[in-house]
């Protein structure tokens, strides 16, 4: 192979590699914001903890596969994502209010006791 077919080979390497950082890059993101919404809601210490692994996880050189290829953090990060959302409870359905009819005005509590 001559130096133009490796220097071909590199790059597609390299843009593989770029493609799946990002890849992890947006899961991660997502996975920090789902975390502060649990953390809001009042989310308890275990499922923390699944954060803070899936992020170490990611961050540490030891990984089930080679690097170049993110598909194990990638899993980790969805499965962490998705423990975090099972440990929030259902929030009940409440249907919006009507629209009071054209020319009134929405009765308010104040109006109600009167």
């Amino acid at each position: 192979m001559d130096s133009t077919s490796w220097t071909l080979v590199l790059v597609i390497v390299a843009v593989l590699a770029a493609v799946a950082l990002v890849a992890a890059a947006v899961l991660l993101r997502r996975l920090v914001r789902t975390r502060r919404d649990l953390r809001r809601a009042g989310l308890p210490t275990g499922p923390r903890w699944v954060f803070w692994g899936a992020v170490a996880y990611l961050v540490l050189p030891v990984d089930l596969l080679p690097d170049p290829v993110y598909l194990d953090d990638i899993g980790i990060l969805l499965l962490a994502l998705r423990s975090l959302r099972a440990a929030v409870p259902p929030v009940p359905f409440r249907p919006p209010a009507a629209p009071a009819p054209h020319g009134t005005r929405p009765v308010t509590g104040r109006a109600q006791k009167r």
